[in-house]
């Protein structure tokens, strides 16, 4: 009985595989071409964010944590690698001020490419997030040393750090 239902399951799986390209062609498919004129942006979806809330009661150690955690789970891969290298060089070293600084600007802007392209120095900056995070974010962006920068550094470091 339960080999019919596993070779019903494959053979529905290969015969809809072998007939979606067929189909793909007669359906069209709307692309991103740019802001065209007559576009009304119907499609476009705004999902509501709750507004960022600062954390008064939270410790400096739990909002480091926190933060390394936030700077290594981004919604895409680049502000991934980024941001959890630079919590990694920085993090540990900054004042309450500039952790501050940090949780807003990395919790706060919707758009992770908004965070990416401030820091590459591609768009300007919103005066709300200038400030000395912000400064070192653009240099350490600039990897002046020519560093690898392939993927998010393993979690080791902490535990040498611990010990």
């Amino acid at each position: 009985m339960l080999s019919s239902i596993v070779a019903k399951r494959l053979v529905t799986g290969v015969c809809q595989a072998a007939w979606r390209p067929a189909v793909t062609g007669l359906v069209s498919s709307r692309g991103y071409r740019g802001d065209a004129p007559d576009d009304t942006r119907g499609d476009l979806i705004e999902i509501p964010l709750p507004p960022w809330e600062e954390k008064p009661g939270e410790s400096t150690d739990i909002k480091r944590r926190r933060l390394l955690y936030e700077s290594r789970k981004r919604g895409m891969l680049e502000n991934c690698i980024l941001l959890s290298l630079f919590a990694k060089q920085y993090l540990n070293t900054m004042s309450e001020k500039q952790l501050r600084q940090y949780d807003r600007l990395i919790n706060e802007p919707s758009n992770d490419w908004d965070i990416y392209y401030w820091a590459t120095e591609a768009h300007p900056t919103p005066d709300v997030y200038q400030g000395e995070v912000m400064d070192l974010l653009k240099e350490f962006t600039k990897n002046r040393n020519h560093e690898q920068r392939l993927d998010a550094p393993s979690l080791e470091y902490l535990e040498k750090e611990n010990q």
